[in-house]
């Protein structure tokens, strides 16, 4: 089950996730998602538990919770969406020429 973790620290890591979620259950993966160009969190991250009943569990024992001093946000991740890429064209399709 993968869950949505936000409202991370800036200095959470991607080991300081999973060492947390560990204690709910199996994690295989866990990361926290940086900003390409700086290299810096944007304050979110995604774990993914072994089983839907460890899933359950971690969001039971974590959404709200206060790590690194903030109060966490953690749920079901939705799947991604196909988002368009933005930037490059001409006028971005505003208009006419």
């Amino acid at each position: 089950m993968k869950l949505y973790v936000g409202n991370l620290s800036f200095q959470t890591s991607s080991l300081d996730l999973e060492d947390l979620f560990a204690s709910a259950g199996a994690v295989e993966s866990a990361s926290v998602i940086e900003d390409r160009e700086t290299g810096r969190s944007r304050g979110f991250g995604f774990v993914e538990m072994a089983n839907a009943e460890d899933g359950k569990k971690a969001i039971e024992e974590f959404d709200g919770k206060e790590v690194q001093g903030r109060n966490i946000k953690v749920n079901e991740a939705k799947p991604r969406e196909d988002r368009p890429r933005g930037g490059g064209g001409y006028g971005g399709g505003r208009g006419r020429w």
